[in-house]
């Protein structure tokens, strides 16, 4: 996805306050964003002891109970009855209308269980994240208005936001009655989990450059355009070959979908080999496209004889020690789609950020090599994508580089996925949402605001 312009109460609620818990330290505990207009007693004459009892909690959690920076959940969010709110938000494959908007929150949660996806399969080790003992409080400006963490939440339709510095989170809190549990959909941030997968391979010695032609490793695309498309220009979306995505149904990237998980597939090659337009030579025009990436993953697949998922799995899932398993979605042949479709639960997203944070050391362990992560997080200049400067987005190996002095990156899916990435602060933030519609939306322009805010002041108070 292309950047915007910048601009523990179990027993209780199970009894008596079903909406409302105060933090636990099981996984799915946590807090309700809500207080005790939504109790519901369980007998009719328990009404009054129910609202005394959820009064008392909120009381409890007015407390230093709830400064702690745990997991808050929430059942609504803006717009929550467009987003289907009252049917629980449903999910539906798109097929079946699941573009509609009150889909979107279901789908966005549940891609694995509507699409045919691989397991990454998590480790037996799970590395611990400590907590901040005072949950973040962030205040900022954004057109001229003062605003806040929490504000930002009621505007915009945000599904999960995580902030974590050194891994220790400092905010996460879930909307829409997602959770802690749930695999929330990555979109384009995929790709830049396919390119770090692809320099583990160089590194590995399965691929031998980044200047090898794709038809070394794809023998089907020999000869052909797309074959003799270098992996470096793959890498920053400057293949030349033309590609239109445009989001609006009727673009190259919805051809591309059709053609991978359509009912009359041709397979993941033949899907690729329609698009041999050649525009511009390799490596010369930069244009964002899936196209790019959805090569890299074959080419990834056929060097390394090893699905993406299990590469992922054992390579770096493992090696970070994620929580939870997560899954990849594949298409009709069996490949997986690394142009986009990881979905994770948060924490685990926000461990691979600190893994990008860390230039890809994890505690004693050099997951994915260091000079590889400095390269694929800087902007390719003299090439396609000019240097980024004072108001424009650079781009490295499927990363998109943030404007200004400091060293940050970020990783973008459309709707609202976003991972934001400061290595010098070691600070993260993980966003995942159902933004409407696509592009010129202005969320995307506060989230830079806030971000820019939040590393301000980590750096003030660090």
């Amino acid at each position: 996805m292309q950047p915007m312009p910048l601009e523990r109460a179990t027993f209780w609620r199970s009894l008596l306050i079903r909406p409302f818990t105060i933090p636990g330290a099981r996984r799915g505990a946590g807090r309700r964003s809500h207080g005790c207009a939504a109790a519901a007693p369980v007998f009719a004459y328990g009404q009054r002891l129910a609202l005394a009892l959820c009064g008392l909690l909120v009381l409890i959690g007015a407390g230093h109970v709830h400064a702690a920076a745990e997991p808050v959940f929430s059942p609504s969010g803006p717009d929550a009855a467009a987003y289907g709110q009252g049917e629980h938000y449903p999910f539906a494959a798109p097929g079946a209308g699941g573009t509609e908007q009150r889909f979107m929150v279901g789908n966005y949660s549940h891609f694995d269980a509507l699409f045919p996806s691989r397991i990454v399969a998590r480790g037996t080790r799970v590395s611990e994240l400590a907590r901040a003992p005072d949950e973040l409080a962030l205040a900022y400006t954004y057109q001229g208005q003062r605003q806040s963490l929490t504000g930002y939440l009621e505007r915009y339709p945000v599904t999960g936001l995580l902030i974590a510095r050194d891994r220790t989170i400092l905010f996460e809190h879930y909307r829409y009655d997602r959770t802690d549990a749930q695999r929330l959909a990555s979109q384009s941030m995929a790709k830049t989990i396919t390119a770090m997968l692809v320099g583990i391979a160089i590194d590995e010695g399965a691929i031998r450059s980044v200047d090898d032609r794709a038809g070394r490793y794809v023998r089907e695309l020999t000869g052909t355009e797309l074959g003799t498309t270098t992996i470096r220009a793959l890498l920053h979306m400057a293949s030349g070959i033309e590609f239109r995505e445009r989001y609006d149904g009727r673009d190259d990237a919805a051809a591309l979908a059709r053609d991978l998980w359509g009912a009359h597939s041709p397979g993941t090659v033949r899907a690729l080999s329609r698009f041999e337009h050649r525009v511009a030579p390799p490596g010369t025009v930069w244009r964002y496209g899936g196209l790019d990436t959805e090569l890299l993953g074959l080419v990834l697949t056929r060097a390394t004889g090893v699905h993406p998922a299990d590469y992922l799995s054992n390579r770096i899932w493992r090696r970070i020690g994620a929580e939870a398993d997560a899954s990849w979605l594949v298409d009709a042949s069996g490949q997986e789609a690394t142009y986009c479709c990881v979905n994770a639960v948060l924490r685990d997203y926000a461990r691979f950020a600190m893994l990008l944070a860390n230039d890809g050391r994890w505690d004693d362990v050099q997951v994915i090599p260091r000079e590889w992560v400095r390269a694929a997080t800087r902007p390719s200049a003299p090439g396609p994508m000019p240097a980024n400067g004072a108001a424009a987005y650079g781009y490295g190996y499927q990363v998109w580089i943030l404007p200004g002095p400091r060293r940050q990156f970020a990783l973008l899916g459309i709707h609202g996925q976003a991972i934001l990435v400061d290595p010098e602060a070691k600070l993260v933030l993980v966003h995942t949402a159902v933004r409407l519609p696509p592009t010129g939306d202005r969320g995307a322009g506060e989230l830079v605001a806030l971000w820019n805010a939040l590393v301000e002041q980590q750096l003030v108070e660090h």
